[in-house]
Protein backbone atom coordinates (compact mmCIF):
# COMPACT_ATOMS: atom_id res chain seq x y z
CA UNK A 1 0.00 0.00 0.00
CA UNK A 2 1.77 3.33 -0.94
CA UNK A 3 1.94 5.83 1.82
CA UNK A 4 -0.69 8.19 1.42
CA UNK A 5 -3.11 5.98 1.13
CA UNK A 6 -2.16 4.01 4.24
CA UNK A 7 -1.89 6.93 6.06
CA UNK A 8 -5.79 7.75 4.74
CA UNK A 9 -6.64 4.10 6.26
CA UNK A 10 -4.99 4.90 9.36
CA UNK A 11 -7.07 7.99 9.62
CA UNK A 12 -10.02 6.33 9.35
CA UNK A 13 -8.85 3.30 12.19
CA UNK A 14 -8.50 6.97 13.91
CA UNK A 15 -12.39 8.39 13.19
CA UNK A 16 -13.82 4.76 14.18
CA UNK A 17 -11.99 4.45 17.18
CA UNK A 18 -13.21 7.90 18.38
CA UNK A 19 -16.54 6.82 17.35
CA UNK A 20 -16.77 4.25 19.61
CA UNK A 21 -15.47 6.16 22.37
CA UNK A 22 -12.07 5.26 22.29
CA UNK A 23 -9.03 7.14 24.72
CA UNK A 24 -7.47 6.78 20.89
CA UNK A 25 -3.92 7.21 21.92
CA UNK A 26 -1.02 5.98 20.15
CA UNK A 27 -1.27 2.66 21.83
CA UNK A 28 -4.51 2.17 21.34
CA UNK A 29 -3.12 2.96 17.29
CA UNK A 30 -0.57 0.42 17.74
CA UNK A 31 -2.60 -2.47 18.77
CA UNK A 32 -5.43 -2.50 16.66
CA UNK A 33 -3.17 -1.89 13.67
CA UNK A 34 -1.56 -4.90 14.96
CA UNK A 35 -4.75 -6.77 14.79
CA UNK A 36 -5.75 -5.06 11.15
CA UNK A 37 -2.05 -6.24 9.77
CA UNK A 38 -1.98 -10.29 11.55
CA UNK A 39 -5.61 -11.11 12.40
CA UNK A 40 -7.55 -9.26 9.07
CA UNK A 41 -4.37 -9.18 6.89
CA UNK A 42 -5.04 -5.40 5.65
CA UNK A 43 -1.24 -4.57 4.18
CA UNK A 44 -0.04 -1.75 5.79
CA UNK A 45 3.35 -3.15 5.93
CA UNK A 46 4.64 -2.53 9.64
CA UNK A 47 6.70 -4.53 11.29
CA UNK A 48 6.34 -5.36 14.72
CA UNK A 49 8.08 -6.45 17.57
CA UNK A 50 7.46 -7.53 20.69
CA UNK A 51 8.30 -4.63 22.89
CA UNK A 52 7.39 -3.39 26.51
CA UNK A 53 3.53 -3.50 26.49
CA UNK A 54 3.08 -6.14 23.80
CA UNK A 55 3.46 -5.80 20.00
CA UNK A 56 5.14 -2.72 18.93
CA UNK A 57 5.92 -1.22 15.72
CA UNK A 58 9.11 2.11 15.77
CA UNK A 59 8.04 2.75 12.20
CA UNK A 60 3.96 3.25 12.94
CA UNK A 61 5.25 5.16 15.72
CA UNK A 62 7.13 7.65 13.07
CA UNK A 63 4.21 7.14 10.73
CA UNK A 64 1.93 8.86 13.43
CA UNK A 65 4.55 11.53 14.55
CA UNK A 66 4.43 12.54 10.27
CA UNK A 67 0.85 12.06 9.95
CA UNK A 68 0.81 15.09 12.91
CA UNK A 69 3.33 17.06 11.30
CA UNK A 70 1.35 16.94 7.92
CA UNK A 71 -1.69 17.61 10.05
CA UNK A 72 -4.08 15.07 9.13
CA UNK A 73 -4.28 14.30 12.78
CA UNK A 74 -3.38 15.94 16.31
CA UNK A 75 -2.91 15.34 19.71
CA UNK A 76 -5.46 16.30 22.07
CA UNK A 77 -4.21 17.04 25.73
CA UNK A 78 -6.07 14.82 27.80
CA UNK A 79 -5.02 15.56 31.69
CA UNK A 80 -4.28 14.02 34.13
CA UNK A 81 -3.51 11.16 31.48
CA UNK A 82 -1.58 11.08 28.52
CA UNK A 83 -3.01 13.11 24.84
CA UNK A 84 -5.57 11.13 22.31
CA UNK A 85 -5.34 11.39 18.72
CA UNK A 86 -8.51 13.06 16.24
CA UNK A 87 -8.63 13.73 12.96
CA UNK A 88 -6.69 16.89 11.97
CA UNK A 89 -7.38 20.22 10.16
CA UNK A 90 -6.26 18.19 6.78
CA UNK A 91 -7.73 15.10 7.50
CA UNK A 92 -10.65 15.68 5.29
CA UNK A 93 -8.28 16.40 2.43
CA UNK A 94 -6.38 12.87 2.36
CA UNK A 95 -9.81 11.01 3.28
CA UNK A 96 -11.26 12.70 -0.39
CA UNK A 97 -8.03 11.55 -1.68
CA UNK A 98 -8.52 8.24 -1.03
CA UNK A 99 -11.91 7.40 -0.83
CA UNK A 100 -11.59 4.03 -2.88
CA UNK A 101 -8.81 3.22 -0.03
CA UNK A 102 -10.92 3.59 2.83
CA UNK A 103 -13.53 1.73 1.52
CA UNK A 104 -12.00 -1.05 0.37
CA UNK A 105 -10.78 -1.55 4.05
CA UNK A 106 -13.38 -0.08 6.06
CA UNK A 107 -15.27 -3.07 7.06
CA UNK A 108 -11.96 -4.42 8.57
CA UNK A 109 -10.94 -1.12 10.23
CA UNK A 110 -14.51 -0.93 11.53
CA UNK A 111 -14.76 -4.21 13.07
CA UNK A 112 -11.74 -4.11 14.90
CA UNK A 113 -12.80 -0.58 16.10
CA UNK A 114 -15.61 -2.07 17.32
CA UNK A 115 -13.88 -5.11 19.34
CA UNK A 116 -11.14 -3.28 20.46
CA UNK A 117 -12.30 0.56 20.77
CA UNK A 118 -13.52 1.07 23.84
CA UNK A 119 -10.73 -1.56 25.84
CA UNK A 120 -8.25 0.22 27.91
CA UNK A 121 -4.34 0.17 27.42
CA UNK A 122 -3.88 -2.66 29.56
CA UNK A 123 -6.06 -4.88 28.44
CA UNK A 124 -5.17 -3.97 25.03
CA UNK A 125 -1.51 -4.94 25.69
CA UNK A 126 -2.51 -8.30 27.13
CA UNK A 127 -4.95 -9.15 24.04
CA UNK A 128 -1.92 -8.36 21.38
CA UNK A 129 0.39 -10.15 23.51
CA UNK A 130 -1.66 -12.99 23.29
CA UNK A 131 -2.66 -12.45 19.37
CA UNK A 132 1.31 -12.41 19.19
CA UNK A 133 1.13 -15.99 20.87
CA UNK A 134 -0.65 -17.76 18.94
CA UNK A 135 0.56 -16.48 16.16
CA UNK A 136 4.19 -17.74 17.47
CA UNK A 137 3.14 -20.77 19.02
CA UNK A 138 -0.04 -21.79 17.22
CA UNK A 139 0.56 -25.99 18.16
CA UNK A 140 0.77 -24.95 21.89
CA UNK A 141 -2.01 -25.75 24.05
CA UNK A 142 -3.90 -22.31 25.51
CA UNK A 143 -2.37 -23.12 28.90
CA UNK A 144 0.94 -23.30 27.59
CA UNK A 145 0.88 -19.96 25.49
CA UNK A 146 -0.84 -18.44 28.88
CA UNK A 147 2.33 -19.35 30.66
CA UNK A 148 4.45 -18.14 27.85
CA UNK A 149 2.42 -14.88 27.76
CA UNK A 150 3.29 -14.60 31.55
CA UNK A 151 6.97 -15.75 30.62
CA UNK A 152 7.22 -12.80 28.28
CA UNK A 153 5.37 -10.00 30.36
CA UNK A 154 6.06 -11.08 34.35
CA UNK A 155 2.93 -8.32 35.43
CA UNK A 156 0.54 -10.99 33.31
CA UNK A 157 -0.38 -13.95 35.10
CA UNK A 158 -1.06 -17.24 33.69
CA UNK A 159 -5.04 -16.83 34.97
CA UNK A 160 -4.82 -13.03 32.88
CA UNK A 161 -3.17 -14.77 29.84
CA UNK A 162 -5.78 -16.96 30.14
CA UNK A 163 -8.45 -14.60 30.00
CA UNK A 164 -6.48 -13.04 26.92
CA UNK A 165 -6.54 -15.82 24.71
CA UNK A 166 -10.06 -16.46 25.15
CA UNK A 167 -10.39 -13.12 23.99
CA UNK A 168 -8.73 -13.68 21.19
CA UNK A 169 -10.55 -16.64 20.13
CA UNK A 170 -13.51 -14.98 20.37
CA UNK A 171 -12.32 -12.14 17.68
CA UNK A 172 -11.20 -14.34 15.46
CA UNK A 173 -14.06 -16.28 15.53
CA UNK A 174 -16.05 -13.29 14.94
CA UNK A 175 -13.37 -12.26 12.51
CA UNK A 176 -14.43 -15.60 10.66
CA UNK A 177 -17.44 -14.24 10.32
CA UNK A 178 -16.65 -11.17 8.78
CA UNK A 179 -14.65 -12.82 6.15
CA UNK A 180 -17.76 -14.86 4.57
Amino acid sequence: MKNLARKAVLLSLVENLRDRKSWCSETHIQKTVYFLQTLLRVPLGFDFILYKHGPYSFELSDEIMLMRTDSFIKLIPQQPYGPSLTSGDRGELLKNNFPKTIDKYKKQVKFIAEQLGDQKVSKLEKVATALYVTEERSKMSRTEMAQRIHKLKKHVSVAEGEEALKDVEKIKKAAKKLAS
